[in-house]
């Protein structure tokens, strides 16, 4: 097959890359330019998509010996990924910025300009597997290597997606395996260290980030009655379940911590409460994808809510009014707590990705 390797500069990607290349495939290397000014975001592990990453995946690209090119995708990526993230906290939601750039991005803009240039397949480092189902369709699955599976970032993903998607790492037992076979293969960016947090915030300070895009927007923090605890300078710094960096100068009556329960920014009010308030037993989630055919009815499956959250037990069912879009309603067998709107909910049945959905409410246990 023609094969578009998505390289960051990292070692997952390089060492995908060498795979595809092993397996016998026609490669071609990619690095997408998110950043317009990348000399600015990358702090040691933080951030991604700097001058030094794309040089790093040139030399990967070289000493594996095919072609490689840089693709600018700054304008899709601002767009659909920072714009996104900013308008979501603007409304309350927390959104999850990589669940949305691998949707609009790595699984759209660059799997479409593929495609439309006679490539079969985009491979990437994420620690997922693709496996061909007894139908010959194929299917998303968990990782080999649990403290490393990335496939509820990939929950997005629809059908034809995962058809032309390629994640050699997937079978991988461990990352230290992967470093080492990087380092074997003489790649440059074996020792290199992770990227995490949001790649377009280096710093990690992300209410600092928010403040500069939103500005000021003040309100108040209230208790469960309505009573004034405090002020804050925009709801976007909040999200729910939040403990730390409340602002809240009065102790609780009971002496315990306040969590932040709910946000209205039309209000411009957040209310916090005890950690009990926060356990949920049910959620109500929009605009579902699914790349396997959509339930019929209600199904015994596991959710799984955060990128490295606990997958648990639940009874998943679409729901249709008239006129409205279906809405995905999951009743939870164990109840999950700290759960915000905008979080995206990733349907399993065993190691495999049903779909996803984006929450839009729960309900309180």
């Amino acid at each position: 097959m023609r094969v578009l390797a998505a390289m960051s500069g990292g070692v997952d990607s390089a060492v995908a890359a060498a795979r595809v290349v092993d397996a016998g495939h026609e490669v071609v290397g990619v690095h997408m330019a998110l950043n317009r000014n990348p000399g600015t975001l990358r702090t040691g592990s933080r951030g991604c998509c700097t001058i030094e990453d794309s040089l790093d995946a040139r030399r990967a690209a070289d000493l594996l010996g095919i072609p490689f090119y840089v693709w600018d995708l700054s304008d899709d990526f601002v767009e659909d990924v920072v714009a996104d993230f900013v308008a979501e906290y603007a409304a309350g939601r927390t959104p999850n910025p990589c669940v949305r750039c691998n949707e609009r991005i790595k699984f759209a803009a660059l799997l479409d300009k593929g495609i439309a240039l006679g490539f079969d397949a985009v491979a990437t480092g994420h620690y997922a597997r693709v496996v061909t189902g007894p139908d010959g369709t194929a299917e998303l699955h968990r990782a080999a290597d649990a403290a490393k599976d990335q496939s509820y970032v990939l929950a997005v993903l629809d059908a034809d997606q995962v058809a032309h998607a390629m994640f050699p790492l997937g079978d991988a037992p461990t990352k230290a395996q992967v470093r080492a076979e990087a380092e074997r293969r003489g790649l440059p960016v074996a020792a290199k260290p992770d990227s995490h947090d949001i790649c377009f915030i280096p710093d990690g300070d992300t209410r600092g980030f928010l403040a500069d895009k939103l500005g000021e927007v003040p309100g108040e923090i209230l208790d469960e009655d309505g009573q004034v605890l405090g002020t804050h300078t925009g709801t976007y710094g909040f999200t729910v379940g939040q403990r730390k960096g409340l602002g809240i100068s009065r102790p609780a009556p009971d002496g315990r911590p306040r969590y932040v329960l709910s946000i209205e920014p039309v209000r411009r009010t957040v209310t916090v409460g005890p950690a009990g308030r926060l356990s949920v037993s049910g959620l109500r989630a929009v605009d579902p994808v699914w790349n396997c055919p959509p339930p019929a009815g209600p199904v015994e499956v596991h959710v799984q809510v955060r990128a490295h959250g606990e997958p648990v037990p639940a009874v998943a069912e679409l729901r249709s009014s008239a006129g409205a879009d279906p809405q995905l309603h999951v009743d939870l067998r164990e109840p999950l707590t700290g759960v915000a709107p905008g979080q995206t909910v990733a349907v399993y049945r065993g190691t495999r990705v049903l779909g996803s959905a984006t929450i839009a409410g729960t309900t309180g246990a």
